[in-house]
C-alpha cells in the first residue's frame, strides 16, 4: 500500500525524479517543518539554513503545488519608484481588476532600484498573494526562483531592460510613438527638433528615442547629437535639459520631451527664456496624463494606455494562477496614438 503524494511535491529536476520536502530536508540536514517555514517565508530560520534550503530548492526545480486555499486575497503592485501621476494610472488599472476579483493591492516601491531587495522576496513568500506585477521592474534570479517555487506568478509591466523570454510582460509601442510625434513635428515643417529621453537603462526610453531618430532619418534629416539629452523621467529634468537645448544659439524649434513631467519641466524653461508655446517652441510629450489636458497651452502627446496596461498585467498573472502548468511566456504591446493638442504649430521665421 502506498503513502499519499505530500501535498507539495516537485515536477521538475535536474534527473526528472520526484523530491519532496523530507527528501530536500535530509538533503539539507534539517528537519522538513524548517523547509515548510523557508517555503513560507517565515523569520524563525537562520540565514545560512535558508540559504542552504533555497539552493536546493532551486537546484531540484521545486514547485510548489497550487492551491486557491493556501493563497492570500492580494496581488502585489511594485513600482520601482512611485511617481504620483503616472503611478495612479497604473494603480487604478491594477485595482480595476483586483476589485472584480474580490482582492486588494499590496503596494510596493524598490526605491529606485531595478530589482526589489531580498527582503521583500521573503515578504511576498510570506503573504502566498495570487500573484505579483511588476512596474519598471524586474526580478533577478534568485527572486524569481523564489516565487516560482511558492508558485506565485509575476508579470513585468513596462520592463525596464530586457525581461527574458520567459517572463510574461506588457508593454506598449514605445518605438512607434516616438516615431509619431517625430513625424508630427516634422509634418509642421520643423527641421531642428530635439528630444529629452528617459533614463538609458530602460527600453521604453531607448524605444521613444529611436524612433524619433527614424522619422528623421526617413525625412531625410540630420539627427543631431547634440540635440539629443538625457534625463529621467521627471519635471526637473525636463527643465534643466530645456534650458541647455534652449540656450544654443541655434536652438531647436521644436523638442521631443519623452514623457509628460519632462513636458511640463520643458515648459517652465520656456517661460523663462520668455519663449511662447507654440509660437516659438513646439512641444510634445509621451503618457497623456491627465494634467496633459489642463496645462496651459494644453498638451500634444503620445496616449500610453497605462490604465489598460495595468489591467491587462493583473488579469495576466491571474489567468498564470489559475492555470497548474506552465503557460508560455506572453509579451503583450497595446498600441500608443498622438493626441494632437495646442502645443504644436508650424516653426517661427527665424
Amino acid at each position: 500500500m502506498t503513502s499519499p503524494q505530500p501535498a507539495e511535491t516537485r515536477t521538475r529536476g535536474r534527473s526528472a525524479q520526484t523530491a519532496t520536502l523530507a527528501e530536500i530536508a535530509r538533503e539539507a540536514g534539517v528537519s522538513a517543518p524548517t523547509v515548510s517555514k523557508v517555503l513560507n517565508g517565515r523569520a524563525d530560520v537562520a540565514p545560512a539554513t535558508r540559504a542552504r534550503v533555497e539552493e536546493l530548492l532551486r537546484a531540484h526545480g521545486y514547485r510548489r503545488r497550487r492551491a486557491e486555499a493556501t493563497r492570500s486575497p492580494l496581488i502585489d503592485l511594485v513600482f520601482h519608484e512611485l511617481e504620483s501621476a503616472w503611478a495612479m494610472e497604473v494603480i487604478r488599472g491594477v485595482e480595476n481588476v483586483a476589485r472584480d476579483a474580490g482582492l486588494s493591492v499590496v503596494l510596493s516601491e524598490s526605491a529606485g532600484r531595478l530589482t526589489p531587495g531580498r527582503t521583500w522576496a521573503d515578504q511576498v513568500a510570506a503573504r502566498r498573494p495570487h500573484g505579483v506585477v511588476l512596474v519598471l521592474s524586474g526580478l533577478d534570479q534568485s527572486q524569481r526562483a523564489l516565487l516560482t517555487s511558492r508558485s506565485i506568478p509575476f508579470v513585468v509591466m513596462d520592463p525596464a531592460g530586457d525581461p527574458g523570454g520567459d517572463v510574461p510582460s506588457i508593454g506598449a509601442t514605445n518605438w512607434q510613438g516616438g516615431l509619431a510625434a517625430t513625424r508630427h513635428l516634422i509634418e509642421l515643417g520643423h527641421s531642428r527638433i530635439g528630444a529629452i529621453s528617459g533614463p538609458t537603462r530602460m527600453m521604453c526610453s531607448r524605444a521613444r528615442v529611436d524612433g524619433y531618430r527614424a522619422a528623421l532619418e526617413t525625412a531625410g534629416l540630420p539627427a543631431d547629437p547634440g540635440l539629443v539629452r538625457t534625463g529621467d523621467f521627471h519635471h526637473e529634468t525636463g527643465y534643466r535639459q530645456g534650458l541647455e537645448l534652449l540656450r544654443r544659439p541655434d536652438r531647436p524649434t521644436a523638442i521631443f520631451a519623452g514623457n509628460d513631467l519632462q513636458a511640463l519641466g520643458l515648459y517652465e524653461a520656456a517661460r523663462e527664456l520668455g519663449l511662447r508655446v507654440p509660437e516659438d517652441l513646439s512641444v510634445v510629450g509621451f503618457d497623456d496624463l491627465p494634467v496633459a489636458r489642463w496645462v496651459g497651452p494644453p498638451l500634444t502627446t503620445v496616449r500610453q494606455p497605462l490604465t489598460e496596461m495595468a489591467e491587462a498585467a493583473a488579469r495576466l498573472v491571474l489567468d498564470l494562477g489559475r492555470d497548474e502548468g506552465s503557460a508560455a511566456a506572453t509579451r503583450v504591446e497595446l498600441a500608443t496614438s498622438l493626441v494632437v493638442r495646442s502645443s504644436t504649430a508650424a516653426p517661427p521665421m527665424l
